[in-house]
């Protein structure tokens, strides 16, 4: 195939800022996308504070072309983040308007998973697809669309909020204020959750005391390491996990037919854990396996730049 996305506007210096929870990473892009500067700083509260960071992460960065952030949440076209559950006191917030009044050059903001997902479509383990999904897998779960080789984005920008699926009406609540999204499962703290509750069942010995001797501590990187120390219990935790995760991949491939999955965020760092039992999953859950092409299923290249590099290309897919 080639590539929809490989090209770069020629002679551009691109700022990229990526805003977690805790910590905001910036980026800047030569013109054939190369990182030649980064910078980070702690992600402040409120919307004041915020913007004031990102304006001085900007400056620190150096002159500049455009300026692309990506934020948490739903972020609609005009730039204006409607919601964050991750960040607080921030509804409505005008990002892009703000910013530009600041900055004075050409701003885009968009999902922060969605900008990861630009990232490896024009730089990384999708480059060359003209049909592919992100799936980030961290915290919560997030996602970017590329379809007829364009980055689909919606009637209100609120495309890729795929962890909000509901995979259990009676699940666990989530932060969005429903219960049982995927990402209750299928995210870093999903593989927490699952091993707290098969701990709870007087389970998964190694693992607690990985943790401290305290079953209410275990986390999905003491599932990790007791898995790679071949421990069986933490090994059908993992897989449990592969099946949420395959759960929700095969119900997007039933709507959107992609030839890629790209998964990444933090899980993606523990890769080789993961892929037997998604794929394993996944060929079992998806309607039809034996009528149909698969879509492959890699894992991201760019590690955690990947939100502020993607955000740096915005200005080249809007």
């Amino acid at each position: 195939m080639t590539s929809a996305g490989a090209s770069l506007a020629p002679g551009r210096r691109r700022i990229g800022i990526d805003v977690g929870g805790t910590k905001c990473l910036g980026v800047v892009l030569d013109e054939h996308g190369a990182v030649i500067d980064e910078q980070r700083r702690d992600t402040p509260k409120g919307p004041d504070a915020i913007i004031d960071t990102l304006v001085e992460l900007a400056g620190s960065l150096g002159q500049a072309d455009s300026v692309g952030v990506g934020v948490p949440g739903l972020v609609a076209r005009n730039g204006v983040l409607r919601a964050a559950p991750n960040l607080v006191d921030i509804n409505d917030f005008e990002v892009g308007a703000l910013l530009f009044a600041r900055l004075g050059i050409d701003v885009q903001v968009d999902n922060d998973a969605t900008c990861a997902a630009v990232a490896e479509w024009k730089l990384g383990a999708a480059r060359g697809a003209t049909e592919c999904v992100m799936v980030t897998l961290g915290t919560g779960v997030g996602g970017g669309i590329v379809a007829g080789g364009q980055l689909i984005r919606g009637a209100n920008g609120f495309t890729g909020e795929i962890g909000h699926m509901v995979v259990d009406p009676d699940g666990p609540p989530c932060p969005c204020g429903r219960r049982g999204c995927w990402e209750r499962y299928a995210s870093g703290s999903g593989l927490g959750r699952l091993a707290r509750e098969a701990a709870e069942g007087k389970r998964l010995q190694r693992v607690v005391a990985l943790a401290g001797g305290d079953a209410e501590q275990v986390r999905g990187e003491h599932v990790q390491a007791a898995a790679r120390e071949g421990d069986a219990e933490a090994l059908q935790v993992i897989d449990d996990f592969g099946r949420w995760v395959a759960l929700g991949l095969a119900n997007l491939t039933n709507v959107l037919d992609p030839a890629l999955f790209v998964l990444g965020g933090g899980l993606a760092a523990s890769s080789d854990l993961y892929l037997g039992p998604i794929q394993s999953w996944f060929s079992r859950l998806l309607y039809a396996p034996h009528l149909r092409p698969h879509p492959a299923l890699v894992f991201a290249q760019l590690g955690t730049r990947a939100g502020a590099v993607g955000a740096a290309l915005l200005a080249d897919v809007h």
